[in-house]
């Protein structure tokens, strides 16, 4: 966003904004159909809003929500009292988990600290000389 805010449209992909056009349209088609398809059918229609989260704020948080609502319905399967009134609970407190992180993480990227998750398998000589 920064670079579109500062270079502006150009620095976009060849196509993008065409793309952006024509699901901008593609999810006011969607969203008509549901408003207008009932209570009954509209329950079976995806909400674009929805799907089109994990792309503006990434993977890693679809992957959390796909692991979440898992833990969720089995959670349901096994005490559904218990989850229907811990649930919505238990979900903030990784939500906020996961931001309370992001300003650490931010803190270490601009210093340059490297993880040290990150490995290399170099050979005994490559290794002494790094």
């Amino acid at each position: 966003m920064a670079i579109l805010g500062v270079e502006g449209f150009s620095a976009l992909p060849k196509h993008c904004l065409t793309l952006c056009y024509v699901f901008f349209i593609i999810a006011v088609v969607i969203n008509a159909i549901r408003d207008a398809a009932g209570k009954q059918r509209a329950k079976f229609i995806p909400i674009p809003m929805a799907m089109a989260i994990p792309f503006y704020v990434g993977t890693y948080f679809a992957i959390d929500m796909c692991v979440g609502s898992f833990i969720l319905f089995v959670w349901q399967k096994i005490n559904k009292k218990k989850a229907d009134a811990f649930g919505p609970a238990v979900a903030s407190g990784l939500i906020c988990g996961d931001g309370i992180w992001t300003l650490p993480s931010s803190i270490l990227a601009l210093a340059g600290v490297n993880p040290p998750i990150c490995m290399k398998f170099l050979s005994r000589t490559a290794n002494a000389k790094g």
